[in-house]
């Protein structure tokens, strides 16, 4: 019996860790991980694999650290992105919470750097912005890259060892609820693990399951926005004015024709595409490094599209993967398309990428039609969306700019929560960070743990 288990050793599990063992030093609390620790994590396409061989477990999301270790460590330093926290508790709570985190990060190791500090710089850029309709959100951003990502992350492994009991290779299975209260779960290896409470901090990778598990429990899910759309990436000279200023820039736009509502999300300056597999999909990712040796020479940005749909829709992540798997049956992989073949209605092949002025960073790529993926309405706002963003950064509208497909954010169910992040119907279950709904980055997950610690440790 512990006091506390967790099921997920992403960002959210792992604050939520620390602070227990931090506030209660004498509980005993276990957290189980699907994945394995963050030195034995690996993806084999980054070590020579000329296409994605989809893994059983992916490297690039499974293990200490969740689908953020290989990230390019962003830690969006503002309440008003990464998630929702704001829906649960006053703006100065989650600031304080913020800064928490924050604090936290830089004594296990972060950079000391934060780009968009500068008012009058971001004045500036903000004017840009919105003489070309654009709505661009002040977030100062802490850099790590994802080498210091992983330092850090190992740092707070090496200190968490010491302190709880770990279990890696282990997937939580079925929750075990009795008269309204958790009590439980099994494993897939039908390991029973009890506990006064339970944190259920899955990630993205885990949201399906999160989702399913819940319904079966009758742990009410609402529909979040389902977020589909495509990577650019263009030559980093483009973004520079933008980049070497505020490191990545938080841009929303509604489409005219739809009102759709489009937004950047997760800009990597010198950085690279990289390929995730989320149970067999094939989706598209950037990251990029704080260390100049390992900068190449294009910046790459998603162009997320939020739809809302209407009752009776109830399952906004089977939607997010069906579009992706249509990329995969096309690609068998993920499609690349210049965006001057996209506007003349004509597929790139090899040959044009070739003759293009930038050189694609995720090589295993297979040109294509992306026209043939995405929805007409989707489409149509992510290339409103180019055009906007080539009024603040010349170059970005260019024929040659390249659109991988399917970016798709495994987010779109979200649990109905109390004020404590505890669910509704189920005492002492508790759902936190990206798989829950609540968050959609590193800093807002870490602090949905944090939360979710205190209220626990409380009581």
């Amino acid at each position: 019996m512990y006091n506390v288990a967790i099921v997920g050793g992403g960002p959210a599990g792992i604050f939520a860790a620390l602070e227990i063992t931090k506030l209660k030093p004498d509980w005993k609390v276990i957290l189980v991980e699907k994945g394995v620790q963050i030195e034995k994590r690996k993806c084999l396409l980054r070590e020579g694999y000329e296409k994605c061989p989809t893994c059983k477990k992916c490297g690039l999301l499974c293990g200490w650290g969740g689908a953020g270790a290989f990230s390019d460590g962003k830690l969006t330093l503002t309440p008003d992105v990464g998630g929702h926290l704001l829906d649960y508790m006053p703006r100065k709570s989650v600031e304080e919470l913020v800064k928490y985190t924050d604090d936290t990060y830089l004594k296990f190791g972060a950079t000391d750097e934060v780009f968009g500090t500068d008012k009058e710089v971001f004045a500036d850029i903000e004017r840009a912005a919105t003489l070309a309709e654009l709505k661009l959100v002040h977030s100062p951003v802490r850099h790590l890259g994802t080498e210091r990502s992983l330092d850090v992350l190992k740092n707070m492994q090496d200190y968490l060892t010491q302190k709880i009991t770990i279990l890696y290779d282990t997937i939580a299975d079925k929750l075990i609820v009795e008269n309204g209260c958790v009590k439980g779960f099994i494993t897939q290896d039908n390991q029973k693990i009890e506990a006064e409470h339970i944190i259920i901090a899955p990630g993205r990778e885990g949201a399906d399951w999160l989702t399913h598990e819940f319904s079966k429990n009758k742990i009410g899910m609402v529909n979040n926005a389902v977020d589909v759309g495509v990577r650019v990436e263009l030559p980093a000279p483009v973004f520079e004015p933008i980049t070497d200023k505020l490191y990545e820039s938080k841009l929303i736009y509604h489409s005219p024709t739809f009102g759709d509502e489009v937004r950047t999300f997760c800009m990597n300056p010198y950085g690279e595409v990289v390929t995730e597999n989320y149970s067999g999909i094939s989706t598209v990712n950037g990251h990029s490094y704080g260390n100049k040796e390992f900068r190449t020479q294009n910046t790459n940005f998603a162009l997320l599209v939020s739809e809302k749909f209407t009752e009776p829709f109830k399952e906004p992540i089977a939607y997010g993967q069906h579009v992706a798997r249509l990329a995969n049956m096309l690609a068998g992989g993920v499609l690349v398309q210049r965006f001057g073949d996209l506007l003349d209605g004509r597929r790139s092949t090899p040959e044009r990428i070739k003759s293009s002025i930038i050189t694609p960073t995720l090589s295993c790529a297979t040109p294509g039609d992306l026209s043939l993926v995405l929805p007409y309405r989707q489409m149509t706002a992510i290339i409103e969306m180019l055009y906007a963003l080539d009024k603040i950064a010349p170059g970005t509208a260019s024929r040659y700019t390249l659109l991988y497909g399917i970016e798709v954010k495994f987010y779109s169910g979200r649990v109905k929560l109390t004020n404590d992040l505890e669910t509704e119907g189920v005492k002492n279950l508790y759902a936190i960070g990206d798989g829950a709904g609540v968050t959609r980055g590193l800093i807002q997950a870490s602090a949905s743990g944090v939360h979710a610690a205190r209220i626990i440790c409380s009581k």
